[in-house]
């Protein structure tokens, strides 16, 4: 499956419209996105290329935040924008006033809004009161941007998408998982979740993935057996057995995902080109160990540094002119 590397202009099909989540989008307006991103990237740092001059966002950060918020700062800086940054102590949200009231009030200042929350309910709330688009930068449920940055760099790495297998080791339940599975169904990549018992995909949300795997004559299997995922995987991908919000479970956690490290004996097991992965932060010596992380098959930087071209796709082709 290639990728139109010279395609340039704002994606059509997302002109002004929300980025929830990549079950939201279709396998066209996903590789479209994959398509801008590539070429935004050969172009570099080139400030006279600011399709986005004189566009305002407003980035709206309830949780911490290294990636998203500077790769979308610098993004609509470099684009010919200005982002405003606003965490929740800057907003009268933290006083009580209703996202319905941010979102109107937000939406005669600025272009177009990113937020990173702890509730999806909550960035939907907002994308339906706002007259500007929204970008989910993470939820509890998906986390869009990072999945898009995963596949332009499995692309970049692997030079097509369909056909490939991806193992996910780790929480199959958290917003990563989910928008990978949502993101392979949809370009025709196999993905196979390892997780313990009670930290598996939902079944609902399986469900819905696995019509786009249909379509795509791509497979979606979840099992307990990391063996059986890491079987000739052309990528392995892990993050954080608890994230933010789950603190409290952590030793809980820890125990559960005995045995879920990726580590070289779990390469050993892929194919002998396979790549790994991580959305980062990671918890060291947990899910991931430093020989696999820093070694020869990772290309976790490539893939942090590609939140920042993915991002400036995702700009150009919602909220360019």
């Amino acid at each position: 499956m290639g990728i139109n590397i010279y395609k340039e202009k704002p994606v059509s099909g997302i002109k002004g419209k929300d980025l929830l989540g990549l079950s939201e989008l279709s396998k066209d307006e996903i590789l479209d996105i994959l398509a801008l991103t590539e070429s935004v990237k050969k172009r570099g740092t080139d400030l006279n290329y600011q399709p986005l001059k004189g566009k305002t966002l407003g980035m709206i950060f309830e949780k911490n935040s290294t990636r998203t918020r500077v790769s979308f700062e610098v993004a609509i800086w470099q684009l010919g924008g200005y982002g405003l940054f606003l965490n929740k102590n800057d907003l009268q949200l933290g006083r009580g006033e209703t996202i319905e009231d941010t979102a109107r009030v937000l939406s005669r200042y600025v272009d177009g809004i990113v937020i990173r929350a702890y509730f999806h309910e909550d960035v939907k709330k907002l994308a339906e009161y706002a007259d500007v688009p929204v970008i989910n930068g993470l939820t509890d449920f998906e986390h869009p941007c990072q999945a898009l940055a995963d596949l332009f760099t499995i692309y970049e790495k692997k030079k097509r998408l369909n056909g490939l297998k991806l193992a996910f080791i780790g929480d199959g339940n958290n917003n990563m998982a989910t928008s990978l599975i949502f993101g392979c169904a949809k370009v025709g990549m196999d993905i196979t979740v390892a997780s313990p018992k009670g930290y598996q995909p939902k079944k609902e949300i399986v469900n819905i993935a696995l019509r786009d795997s249909i379509l795509n004559n791509s497979k979606i299997i979840v099992t307990e057996d990391v063996k059986e995922a890491a079987e000739d995987a052309d990528v392995i991908y892990t993050d954080v057995w608890t994230s933010m919000g789950q603190e409290s479970e952590a030793e809980e956690r820890k125990k559960a995902f005995y045995g879920y490290q990726v580590n070289e004996k779990l390469l050993k097991m892929a194919k002998k080109d396979v790549i790994v992965m991580h959305c980062l932060p990671a918890h060291r010596g947990e899910e991931i160990t430093d020989e696999v992380i820093d070694g020869p098959y990772s290309v976790v930087f490539d893939q942090a540094e590609n939140r920042l071209h993915v991002q400036k796709a995702i700009l150009i082709s919602i909220m360019g002119d």
